[in-house]
């Protein structure tokens, strides 16, 4: 379900795998109720979520000021989150800023909406690392539900293996949903914290292709993000 990634007495930091429930699904434990029982910790708070398909970092607290704390500096955009996505669609733009409301649409899906009331905003970089495969590195500024699936959905390059956003056939011929939370930044009392978890599961996130295209983006908080207006 997960792995260690590290640990202190305020917090740890795991990479939960793809396919993992963050919440008790069909009657088994969920990833944070496994992750609480397997690191005995009495206490654990759950101070952001994935979605079941993602991989990549997540954030738990060991007390409820950490908590408090934890869960405020992500509300207020004071936390740095990068994410990795493969498309096989070309977009209708390379690079740039999604921003709108989103709606809840059928099955259980969303859709982005031209309105800007609560908006979803979503940075992106692309490029084309084969032909049919192209890579993105995505900076989301708020936390909705489904944010960057539904982002690049809207741009016409929904996500490798998204059976929910792309075609759903090909989606079913291929092993996981490419979409990973690749890097965390943010500081607790005086202390920065930068912790980034490179996708292990995946075909197509373990060949060579993947890892020359990402040579450029190491460091995704040193790319030339344009400052976004706050809403």
């Amino acid at each position: 379900m997960y792995e260690l990634i590290d640990e202190n007495a305020d917090f740890l930091v795991i990479y939960k795998k793809p396919n993992t429930s963050f919440h008790s699904d069909s009657g088994e434990a969920g990833l944070f109720e496994y992750c609480k029982q397997k690191q005995g910790e009495p206490e654990l708070y759950p101070v952001h979520r994935l979605d079941k398909v993602t991989s990549g970092l997540l954030v738990m607290a060991k007390t409820a000021s950490i908590n408090n704390a934890l869960t405020t500096a992500f509300r207020t955009r004071c936390v740095e989150k990068y994410y990795l996505a493969l498309s096989a669609k070309k977009p209708t733009k390379k690079q740039g800023l999604i921003k709108g409301d989103m709606a809840a649409s059928r099955r259980g899906a969303f859709k982005l909406l031209a309105t800007q009331e609560s908006p979803a905003i979503t940075q992106f970089f692309s490029k084309s690392i084969a032909p049919g495969r192209r890579l993105f590195i995505i900076k989301p500024h708020t936390g909705k539900t489904h944010q960057i699936r539904v982002a690049l959905k809207s741009i016409g390059a929904p996500i490798m293996g998204d059976a929910l956003y792309a075609d759903a056939a090909s989606s079913s011929a291929i092993d996981r949903t490419y979409l990973h939370a690749y890097s965390l930044g943010f500081t607790l009392g005086n202390t920065p914290y930068r912790y980034t978890v490179l996708p292990r599961e995946g075909h197509y996130f373990n060949d060579a292709i993947f890892t020359e295209g990402m040579d450029e983006w190491r460091e995704p908080w040193l790319l030339p993000w344009p400052k976004v207006a706050e809403t």
